[in-house]
């Protein structure tokens, strides 16, 4: 059965009449069509109101919203409500409830014989037989009650699905019988993790410790990459059987979430979103991010760029903030900006979380478009103004496809070691991991307006890409160092950092110099690192005065040419950031952690000095400026503005209308963006 995304551009939110304090369905339908919105997605939360006891179904809130949905016109998003299990389930098998790797207290919270103790949602054992026969006959029984509804144009997977941290007996008897096949032997386990040190040598399978007490960064390493395949065979275990009840043109999502600082920042550690892409037709997402002043649009851009690469084509945002947290109450004009922000990166429509602000419970305070009075207010509006101006807009802003030139390579198998063992002061653990330096790279090239695509670390073919950027591939295996060698000798551009072609695949240090089977590309080597406080960087001036922090590896050249040393007189001799002629191609090191802004002037630099193809803009931040090419094949540029002052952005291309306005623009004219503006060109034929 062949699944498509649907191809207008979607607008809505998620919707849960379960929720609401009083009677309002038709009255908030009515609003939602009135605001330009064209979607709702519904079901997914509440498993223990559907179903109050096993095998006792009450689909009655599902009917009540799909029917009122239907008479207003408007296409409905199903979700799997498997994420957060009923209490009879936790009451029959107490066993379900996961246990946690960190020990006896979770979220402040003290556990029972191990387990967690019921009350938050993603506290199971997504394996567990119990939950999975439980799971199967909720999902056939919405399924089958909902399968000839024509409003539903999709169904959503779970929610926001991870392992949750889980180390219980099951999954660590698992993770052994995986090991067992990846190894064979316990000798070869032994010797690939290096288990001898500390007497932590397994002579018996039957002598196998529990995982959360090793000291190993290898088990470690090794029983989260195990883990992170559990969720995918999970994904894959739902999509199989929804698919049984698909109908032609529907598709299968899963709202994919990203690590989280407070927002959504960097590469999620307990899910490989590329595996898990397989299980769904529509790659979907959940993105957050600071507003008001702090509104960058650079969690935007990580968050549908990564998203756009899972399937190489269109994705959707499942969930983004209209209001949330109080510190998140956007300026005018913002909400308007960020909708557009998402289209700009490859967004096949943009959903809220959630309509309406929750009177009770945990995300009391964490508001939707409308607030706790439910009465249509300053957010409203502006939802309803990026409503019909998306609507009018539709057909010459969907289908968006990237033609990028850059790509980063990103590895959760890396974060996964450099958790275990932290960059800088590992005595300290101080809290600087893989993606501070994955995002210190993508933010320079963000903010300089060079947009990239995201590849994973099976990647053995780079010849798409001009340049190829690198952060911390701590762990790798030799066939992927050998790709990037291969791909630079044939004419590639290769940006690399620090931590770079330290391991192995088990996490096991190369013993040769550093980095491992990349030397010669880099032109250099090392023995040593530091962490040498109150260092700065001299050399070209895009790195001259430049402020290191956490680490700081002491380069030696061979053929490479220094372009940054360091200005302590102890580590003078040593290079920072080297530049290498490899084969018919080029790369760069960057050996150190140094302050963002002389990062970004760094990225300017090589772009326009070694890398013609890759066009630079005179603007960067905080003008901004995504491109691509539209379901026509027009070329679309989106201007963005992200500061709270009036902008000007010099046109560059052929005879285009500018969409938002309808007036006619020309190579070389000038485009005013007001504070938080959007501007949108489309390219004649």
């Amino acid at each position: 059965m062949k699944e498509n995304p649907v191809h207008p551009i979607l607008y809505g939110a998620a919707y849960y009449d379960e929720y609401m304090p009083c009677e309002r369905l038709a009255e908030d339908m009515k609003l939602i069509k009135e605001a330009g919105m064209n979607v709702i997605r519904i079901a997914e939360s509440t498993w223990g109101t559907m179903e109050p006891e096993r095998g006792h179904f009450d689909f009655s809130h599902v009917d009540r919203a799909l029917d009122v949905a239907e008479a207003y016109g408007l296409q409905v998003i199903v979700g799997t409500p498997t994420y957060a299990i009923p209490t009879w389930m936790a009451r029959e098998c107490p066993d379900v409830l996961l246990v946690p790797e960190a020990g006896p207290v979770r979220n402040g919270a003290v556990l029972d014989h191990g387990h967690e103790l019921y009350g938050r949602r993603q506290n199971m054992d997504i394996g567990h037989p119990y939950y999975r026969a439980c799971a199967e006959e909720m999902i056939r029984a919405l399924m089958e009650h909902v399968r000839d509804r024509r409003s539903i144009i999709g169904y959503q997977l779970d929610n926001e699905t991870k392992y949750y941290g889980n180390a219980n007996e099951r999954i660590q008897q698992a993770f052994r019988d995986w090991l067992k096949a990846r190894f064979g032997s316990l000798d070869a386990l032994n010797r690939a993790f290096g288990l001898n040190y500390w007497s932590n040598r397994i002579n018996s399978w039957e002598d196998f410790p529990d995982v959360r007490g090793t000291i190993n960064a290898s088990l470690a390493s090794a029983f989260d990459e195990f883990r992170r395949t559990t969720v995918k065979e999970f994904l894959m275990w739902q999509a199989g059987i929804v698919r049984e009840y698909l109908r032609e043109g529907q598709f299968i999502t899963q709202n994919f979430d990203y690590a989280w600082r407070g927002w959504s920042f960097g590469l999620q550690p307990q899910v490989d979103h590329f595996q898990c892409a397989e299980a769904v037709s529509l790659a979907g997402v959940d993105i957050y991010h600071p507003t008001q002043s702090a509104l960058t649009g650079t969690e935007i851009a990580f968050g549908g760029d990564i998203s756009r690469s899972l399937k190489q084509k269109n994705y959707l945002v499942v969930e983004t903030e209209a209001q949330g947290f109080p510190q998140w109450t956007p300026y005018p004009g913002q909400l308007r900006l960020q909708a557009f922000s998402h289209l700009a990166s490859g967004a096949c429509g943009v959903m809220y979380w959630h309509w309406h602000s929750l009177h009770n419970s945990w995300e009391t305070y964490w508001k939707g478009v409308l607030s706790h009075d439910l009465k249509p207010g300053r957010i409203y509006r502006e939802v309803q103004e990026v409503g019909r101006e998306m609507a009018r807009l539709s057909t010459h802003l969907q289908g968006l496809r990237k033609k990028n030139r850059v790509a980063m390579l990103v590895s959760n198998e890396a974060l996964s070691a450099l958790e275990h063992h932290p960059i800088g002061d590992v005595l300290c653990k101080r809290d600087f991991k893989y993606n501070d330096v994955m995002r210190w790279l993508y933010d320079a090239f963000y903010r300089s307006n060079i947009e990239c695509d995201f590849l994973p670390p099976t990647t053995r073919d780079f010849q798409a890409y001009d340049l190829v950027l690198v952060p911390a591939l701590y762990t790798a295996e030799e066939a992927l160092l050998d790709a990037l060698k291969q791909y630079v000798a044939d004419g590639g551009h290769l940006l690399a950092t620090f931590k770079t072609g330290f391991t192995d695949e088990n996490v096991k240090v190369w013993h040769d110099d550093q980095p491992h089977h990349l030397m010669e590309v880099f032109g250099l080597r090392y023995q040593e690192f530091t962490d040498t406080p109150d260092m700065r960087l001299w050399g070209e001036n895009s790195l001259s005065g430049a402020t290191c922090s956490a680490w700081e590896e002491l380069l030696m050249p061979t053929t490479a040419k220094v372009l940054a040393s360091y200005d302590n007189p102890a580590w003078q001799p040593y290079a920072a950031v080297t530049e290498n002629v490899y084969g018919k191609g080029k790369a760069w090191y960057l050996g150190c952690y140094f302050s963002p802004v002389h990062l970004e002037q760094f990225v300017r630099a090589v772009i326009a000095k070694a890398l013609p193809a890759i066009r630079p803009y005179d603007a960067v931040f905080p003008r901004i400026i995504r491109t691509g090419y539209n379901a026509a094949g027009h070329r679309l540029t989106y201007y963005l503005n992200y500061s709270d002052t009036e902008q000007s952005i010099a046109y560059a291309g052929r005879a285009a209308k500018e969409l938002t306005t309808g007036r006619r623009v020309e190579d070389g004219n000038a485009l005013t963006l007001r504070p938080w503006g959007v501007r949108i060109v489309e390219e004649d034929a």
